[in-house]
């Protein structure tokens, strides 16, 4: 079985997206995105990208997709059992987009160890408003697909991640500027690393459970050269 081989926790938006870009930079090799769905609404918690369109994503990267569905009550359970899948085909070392929740680090350290899987974190501690402006000088393009409604309003939901949405973002008290504390997600549909690009067609916003979600209808993969794929 061959050894070494790494892969990387994928939510579909933006910290995850930059962590798989300076991961591979770094020279690993990424075998594997690893991403986790609700199994009520097959969608990603909290970001609200459908099940499908995380599949597009990957698809449009090339890096082959494992997707898993859990529940409030077995999310630690399927977690594990991923890791367990992983070592198996190889893995020994997993990439996660985190800045600067250290719970949250901690626990998937935890778990990860458990399952002797090591943890590399190319984000953690860098200045967030130096990130966010990276994720942007280096091509990568993404939309806000969830914002909590009592930090921001609708207005910013569907919008593209770009200098005027981060000059926005910056402006409102106690916002993080990466929505690092939950104050927003993100939807990444081309970039650098994308052989392929997602074109959004049709999407609507809905309020559900105090967030703003963009609920995406349609959309095209696209060839690079403006070829429809999908």
């Amino acid at each position: 079985m061959k050894q070494g081989r790494t892969a990387c926790f994928w939510s579909s938006g933006k910290d995850s997206c930059i962590s798989l870009y300076k991961a591979l930079a770094a020279g690993e090799e990424i075998s594997y995105l690893l991403n986790f769905i609700s199994q009520e609404y097959r969608r990603v918690s909290f970001h609200g990208a459908q099940a499908e369109i995380v599949r597009g994503q990957a698809d449009s990267i090339g890096i082959p997709l494992l997707q898993r569905e859990t529940t409030m009550d077995n999310y630690e359970a399927v977690f594990l059992q991923a890791m367990e899948e992983l070592k198996e085909m190889g893995v020994s070392s997993i990439v996660r987009g985190d800045i600067y929740l250290q719970d949250l680090r901690d626990w998937v350290e935890e778990k990860c160890a458990s399952r002797g899987m090591k943890v590399i974190s190319p984000i953690w501690h860098l200045p967030a408003e130096k990130l966010i402006h990276e994720f942007v000088d280096c091509g990568f393009k993404a939309v806000i697909t969830s914002a909590d409604a009592a930090k921001l309003d609708r207005s910013f939901t569907g919008r593209a991640i770009d200098k005027s949405c981060i000059a926005d973002l910056k402006a409102i008290a106690g916002v993080d500027i990466c929505g690092e504390k939950g104050e927003y997600h993100s939807f990444v549909f081309d970039g650098p690393i994308f052989k392929r690009y997602i074109e959004i067609l049709e999407s609507e916003t809905i309020l559900m459970k105090g967030y703003w979600f963009l609920n995406i209808k349609r959309y095209a993969i696209r060839a690079k050269g403006g070829e429809n794929e999908d």
